[in-house]
Formats: structure tokens, C-alpha cells, sequence
């Protein structure tokens, strides 16, 4: 199994760090009580699939175990079966009170008696167990969000490992109305329209032969080639910048038929090159067999 645990000051980027690690695959658990810790490893190494578990826990200050017990507690490290690292995040004192003025949160350590100032060099002093035994350190002082994600995935996760962005292909009719959930939106209302033949109506872009008639109709080959040729160059783009998902929509008029055609064969072609490709289609529901184009 691999184990990640995720520990840093507040305010330094714990939670964009699990959240990266949890777009990756991995089972988050944010602020666990460390004395728990054993017990977890013991109960995932109880299933089937343990090997291929992947965790990353969240420490920190607000933990209701004593930290000094931190290290003792690691001796599952040892384990020819468990990949255990540790990484911690660090920023300077003046960034983080910059971060805390900005962001006007309260500091999980502050109180009615205890400023943020105080605050922060108390939990530097609470954290110091975990920051000594950590794999590595990360000093997040200077990085943007988008830097210190990259830099967790290429030390943790590693580029060659990583799942990639995952593409979702939705069609849909505009006269149902515009998806909300979506990066992309093409309209597809201009190509050749199998809706217009009665023999064609009643199928789905998904059938035979509406895939045969649309396959034979030179402008929607040539919007499916441009497609192809926009989400192979663009879409890397969107991993490279630590973007986990893009969702694609293609809207014809009712939904059916082209929209239907185009993102099942866009996600055919573009299978072998992203790990993750997904299609859905809004407006034919398997128990659906209404009229629209």
C-alpha cells in the first residue's frame, strides 16, 4: 500500500495538497488522530486489494494526539509492503501572517488570549516531531497554488504516474438548454442533420444507422477532425497546468443524433492517448425514446 502524510503549518498548503493527492487517486483523510494511525494500517492491510490502496492522511495542529508520539508510532514504515513518506510544508513567518490577513481566517491555534503571532510560533514548536522525520520539506514561501501543486505531484505522485486529465465528453440539445457544468462548449446545429430522415428519426446517435449516415456526410468529418485536432493540442495543456478533469460538451438541436455521434467518436480516438475518457449523454436516458433533433 502507499501511504502519504501530508503535515505543515497553517496556512503553508496542507489542504491544496490533499486535494491534489486526492485528484490522483488517492484516499484523503484529513487530521486523523495519530495514535489511530496503526489501527488504520492494520485494517487496510486486512483487504483483498491492500497493495494497491493509496492513502494520504492529513496532520497537523489541531490533532488530538500528543505529536511527539509520532515517530514511535511509525514503525509500519518498515514494511517490506508499505511505501510510507512523509512531507511537510513550511512557509516563512511573514508569509503566513500575510496569508491569514488576506484570507481573514482564524489561525486554528488563536484565541481570545492568544494572538496570531503567538499562534504560529507556538504550533511551529507543536509540529517540530513530524518536521524532523519528514522524507522532505517544502518551503511554499514563494510558490503560487499552481506551483505548489506541480511540485507535490513531481515529488510525491511523479509525472510519469500521474493519471492525467480525464476527459468527459457530454452531448446535449440546446433546446433543453445550456449544460452548466462544463469548460467547453461546441454547437454542432450546422452540420447535416439525420433528424430530417424519417427512417433515422426514431434512432440515436449511438445506432447504426445514423452512425453510418453521419460517417458518410463530409462536414461533420470535418468538424470531427477539428474537434480532434483542438482536445489533442489543448488538452494536455490543461495536465501540464495541474487541471485533473475537463468536461467537453457538444450540443445539437435536440440532443440525439450529431452531438450523440461526435462524442462517442472523439472519445474513441483520444482513448488511447488520456487514461480517463467518459461520455455521457443528457437527453437519451436508456428509457428514453422521445422525438428530438
Amino acid at each position: 500500500m502507499r501511504l502519504i502524510i501530508v503535515s505543515g503549518r497553517s496556512g503553508s498548503g496542507k489542504s491544496s495538497a490533499l486535494h491534489l493527492l486526492e485528484d490522483e487517486g488517492f484516499t484523503c483523510i484529513d487530521n486523523l488522530p495519530v495514535n489511530l494511525l496503526p489501527s488504520l494500517i492494520e485494517q487496510i492491510k486486512l483487504q483483498s486489494s491492500s497493495e494497491r490502496q493509496k492513502f494520504a492522511i492529513g496532520i497537523d495542529a489541531r490533532n488530538l494526539s500528543d505529536l511527539s508520539k509520532l515517530p514511535a508510532l511509525l514503525s509500519f514504515k518498515q514494511l517490506p509492503d508499505v511505501d510510507c513518506k512523509i512531507i511537510y510544508l513550511d512557509s516563512s513567518r511573514e508569509v503566513l501572517l500575510k496569508r491569514f490577513s488576506e484570507t481573514r481566517r482564524k489561525h486554528p491555534l488563536s484565541d481570545d488570549k492568544t494572538g496570531l503571532n503567538e499562534a504560529i510560533a507556538k504550533e511551529k514548536a507543536m509540529l517540530e516531531p513530524i518536521a524532523n522525520i519528514a522524507d522532505f520539506t517544502l518551503d511554499t514561501s514563494a510558490l503560487t497554488l499552481h506551483e505548489l501543486r506541480s511540485e507535490v505531484k513531481r515529488q510525491v505522485v511523479g509525472k510519469d504516474k500521474s493519471k492525467g486529465v480525464a476527459l468527459m465528453f457530454t452531448s446535449f440539445g440546446f433546446k433543453f438548454g445550456l449544460p452548466v457544468d462544463t469548460d467547453f462548449v461546441f454547437d454542432v446545429r450546422c452540420l447535416s442533420n439525420p433528424y430530417w430522415n424519417p427512417e433515422l428519426r426514431q434512432h440515436t446517435g449511438l445506432e447504426k444507422p445514423v452512425i453510418d449516415f453521419l460517417d458518410a456526410q463530409e462536414d461533420v468529418q470535418k468538424m470531427y477532425e477539428d474537434l480532434l485536432k483542438f482536445i489533442s493540442e489543448w488538452a494536455p495543456r490543461f495536465d501540464n497546468n495541474n487541471r485533473s478533469y475537463m468536461t467537453i460538451a457538444i450540443g445539437c438541436t435536440g440532443g440525439r443524433h450529431r452531438s450523440v455521434y461526435l462524442c462517442e467518436k472523439l472519445a474513441e480516438s483520444l482513448r488511447p492517448t488520456f487514461s480517463n475518457v467518459q461520455t455521457r449523454h443528457r437527453q437519451i436516458p436508456q428509457s428514453s425514446t422521445g422525438e428530438s433533433h
